[in-house]
């Protein structure tokens, strides 16, 4: 049941870039195409159709049938693959990295925004049909960011020395980490199937990537996710002249390092800086930096070189070989899919934003980009102590220095709020002031240091006051410390850190249910979800 909803920008987690995006502010409108409102997608479906052609078609559903030879195809998935062979039919796009186990919660909350979205575009344009997709980060190489997951507490990680893209990891030494998580589960139905969900898809599979497949695909395939897995020979042949146009005029870089300048100038983060060129070469157990050299291409801490002739030649005979990085890939997913959104988070988001001046150079439509839903999962047990707490949801994202003093402030049988005295203060000295100013200078600057002096006295006093109602206190500060970390653990978001299966072993089916009821994602807000 949504219980609450909070502004993004109250949440204090996200960035000005991004709380700037959500209010449309005209210093950002530059930086995207059309605003996530549903009657801006009209022009967008207009424009995307225009530029998306039915060989496209062909061969993206080529490959996604090869990509999904072998697997158990939901009816709901089976009409969206053969859907996409029509002109009239649009995807909207997540992406997500093969994160063991799913990884963070968010991950659910991006794939239901997905789903959800498509069901909303189809009741406001019902000529036309949309396809949620999640795209697999195949092509990854940062093992260590997705080698773990948290269960209760506990974290559970995949030790291996690795190499090249994670996508075509061996599952083997999975076996000890199901053995570790077996003994934290639990008994019951749900936590059978948590096994279950586990042992199947890496267990029984033997890469990383066919793993994550089974595993979206058992928790969302009813609802129609199409998954993709952008390592493709077929789909990166369609790519092919874009990174040919990469490779010999680097217009990635020259687009974005003006964008990042521009940022940097007025107080945004930048979240990606461009290389001259954003490739790599890909092949068994490699995935390093394609650079340019006076003399052609080399490949970063390799061997392998090659001059301009023989890169082309390359590309066009092993076009699997070129791998996108983090700047080239969002244009890698709009030439080779007829997407319409891109549904991220804030970090993805302000990447994208980096874009669009690089897709109007290479005349590819921008996508429209809409921030995923956020939601903070409490259980009836959490909501029913909060409550005696008389703690409020907002209150709870305050960070824990401020959470505890407001709080203990709020509780204290005595007023710990020195305001008053300091407006009584700032008033006797006005009558200082004004004596100062028929004297001289040097007297006005000794009103002022005593000022000065006595604020920061009350400051003083004001704090021992609060630190010794935070010992009084002792017992409700505890408790509510408590409470607040096991929502926010380590002073994180719960999506950040916890994983599904938390929440799956208690509530089983209903938590995916009641994800997809709650989570509107139109609804501009950081949503409570009492489970």
């Amino acid at each position: 049941m949504l219980a609450d909803c909070i502004s993004f920008k109250d949440t204090g987690y996200f960035s000005n870039l991004i709380l700037d995006y959500l209010e449309q502010k005209q210093e950002v409108k530059h930086l995207y195409n059309r605003y996530p409102e549903l009657e801006n997608f009209k022009k967008q479906i207009e424009e995307k159709q225009s530029e998306y052609n039915e060989e496209h078609r062909k061969i993206l559903v080529d490959s996604l049938r090869a990509q999904y030879h072998g697997i158990e195809v939901s009816e709901a998935t089976d009409a969206n693959l053969n859907s996409l062979a029509q002109t009239k039919t649009f995807t909207i796009t997540t992406g997500h990295q093969l994160n063991l186990f799913t990884g963070p919660l968010y991950f659910l909350y991006k794939i239901i925004s997905t789903v959800n979205l498509t069901k909303k575009l189809k009741a406001s344009y019902p000529d036309y049909n949309f396809v949620p997709v999640y795209w697999m980060a195949t092509e990854d190489h940062d093992f260590e960011e997705i080698n773990f997951f948290n269960f209760k507490g506990k974290k559970f990680q995949w030790n291996k020395e690795v190499s090249g893209a994670v996508g075509a990891l061996s599952t083997e030494g999975l076996q000890e980490v199901f053995d570790l998580l077996n003994l934290e589960l639990g008994v019951g139905s749900d936590a059978d199937e948590l096994r279950r969900l586990f042992q199947e898809a890496y267990l029984k599979h033997d890469t990383l990537d066919a793993a994550t497949r089974f595993l979206a695909n058992e928790i969302f395939g009813a609802y129609g996710l199409v998954i993709v897995d952008g390592n493709d020979r077929g789909l990166k042949r369609l790519f092919s002249p874009y990174v040919a146009d990469e490779l010999l005029h680097q217009h990635s870089y020259n687009a974005v390092v003006d964008v990042v300048e521009d940022l940097s100038s007025r107080g945004y983060g930048v979240q990606v800086n461009p290389r001259e060129i954003n490739l790599f070469y890909l092949k068994e157990g490699l995935r390093e930096r394609i650079v340019k050299t006076d003399d052609g291409f080399v490949v970063n801490d390799t061997e392998l070189k090659f001059s301009k002739t023989e890169i082309l030649k390359e590309l066009h005979d092993y076009p699997e070989r070129f791998s996108p990085n983090v700047l080239l890939r969002p244009l890698y997913q709009e030439v080779i899919l007829p997407n319409l959104c891109y549904i991220g988070g804030g970090g993805e988001l302000a990447y994208w934003l980096q874009l669009k001046s690089f897709f109007n150079k290479v005349g590819v439509v921008f996508p429209t980009l809409l921030l995923r839903n956020s939601a903070l999962l409490v259980s009836g047990k959490e909501d029913d102590k909060l409550k005696r707490l008389e703690i409020s949801y907002p209150l709870l994202f305050l960070k824990r220095h401020s959470f505890i003093n407001r709080r203990v402030r709020e509780i204290s049988d005595i007023d710990i709020n020195f305001d008053p005295q300091r407006a009584h203060l700032k008033n006797q000295f006005e009558g200082m002031y004004a004596l100062a100013e028929k004297t001289d200078e040097t007297f006005l600057n000794a009103v002022k240091a005593q000022e000065v002096k006595q604020l920061k006295g009350l400051d003083k006093l004001e704090k021992r006051l609060l630190k010794a109602q935070k010992r009084k206190l002792s017992d409700e500060v505890s408790r509510m410390t408590a409470i607040q970390e096991t929502l926010f653990p380590n002073g994180n978001l719960q999506e950040r850190t916890k994983n599904f299966s938390e929440f799956y072993a208690e509530n089983g089916k209903a938590l995916i249910r009641e994800l997809f009821e709650d989570l509107d994602p139109l609804k501009e807000a950081f949503l409570i979800v009492k489970l």
